[in-house]
């Protein structure tokens, strides 16, 4: 039969500890790392998601994330990574990878002072890598049970390592917004914005919704929009988009 030459499978799995605080993509921020808000002295998570379809047309992606964060009185330290591929036909089409790490000091209620470090490899996108180091102020708006806002901004630097040869290193001005709405006791929005500000600007965006299907697992849907203003030569589009969902399971 003509339906049994095509099996499409989607397979959402995970494990680990879900954070309370709703997990963002990590070129927006990298978590909602607040200590003042904290419940216990550490949060983390892990998850992975995986496509498959054979028939007429065989392809694949999957991908993985982690995130920690451990909470003092005051501070609070952060380390993230994850991992996508994606093939067609048994031709890679995607590769990315990212690690990262992040500190945060309360310096008032509403202020606070963070620091940042990230590395990623999207070499379909024309990186072998490109290291990302921030610093500067932020500050917690709202952070309420129901609304969440805070915007930060600092200098920092970047170095890019070109996928065809080369690299290049200079200084940008970092700024973004991460905005929580809690819509019921088990939906939640997100939304974030970050821009890195140089020769070569890069705007992330990402739009999201996580729910709560009971006490232990939670589904998470994203829309992610990345855009380059001089993108390399190898991969000339200015934008990238990536839809997602992953499932979490709460320990």
């Amino acid at each position: 039969m003509k339906a049994l030459k095509k099996l499409s499978v989607v397979l959402l799995l995970s494990s680990g500890v879900l954070c309370h605080q709703a997990l963002a993509d990590t070129n927006v921020f990298t978590t909602m790392d607040d200590p003042s808000t904290a419940k216990k002295p550490f949060e983390g998570s892990a998850s992975a998601g995986y496509l498959a379809q054979s028939g007429n047309t065989t392809s694949s992606s999957t991908t993985a994330a982690t995130n920690m964060t451990w909470y003092q009185t005051k501070t609070a330290y952060s380390l993230w990574g994850n991992a996508s591929n994606a093939s067609s036909n048994d031709e890679r089409s995607s590769e990315t990878y990212q690690l990262g790490g992040r500190s945060r000091y309360n310096v008032t209620d509403y202020d606070y002072l963070f620091g940042q470090a990230s590395w990623l490899s999207d070499r379909f996108n024309g990186y072998d890598g490109r290291s990302i180091f921030v610093a500067g102020y932020g500050r917690q708006i709202l952070n309420g049970p129901v609304h969440s806002l805070r915007v930060e901004a600092g200098p920092g630097v970047r170095y890019d390592d070109y996928h065809e040869g080369g690299h290049d290193t200079e200084a940008l001005a970092y700024g973004a917004v991460s905005y929580n709405w809690q819509l019921t006791d088990n939906t939640k929005f997100i939304q974030g914005v970050s821009v890195l500000g140089s020769d070569d600007t890069t705007v992330n965006s990402e739009t999201g919704l996580q729910v709560a299907i009971n006490e232990h697992f939670s589904l998470k849907l994203a829309y992610n929009v990345t855009w380059n203003q001089n993108p390399p030569e190898s991969a000339p589009d200015h934008t990238d988009t990536k839809t997602s969902i992953l499932l979490s399971y709460a320990m």
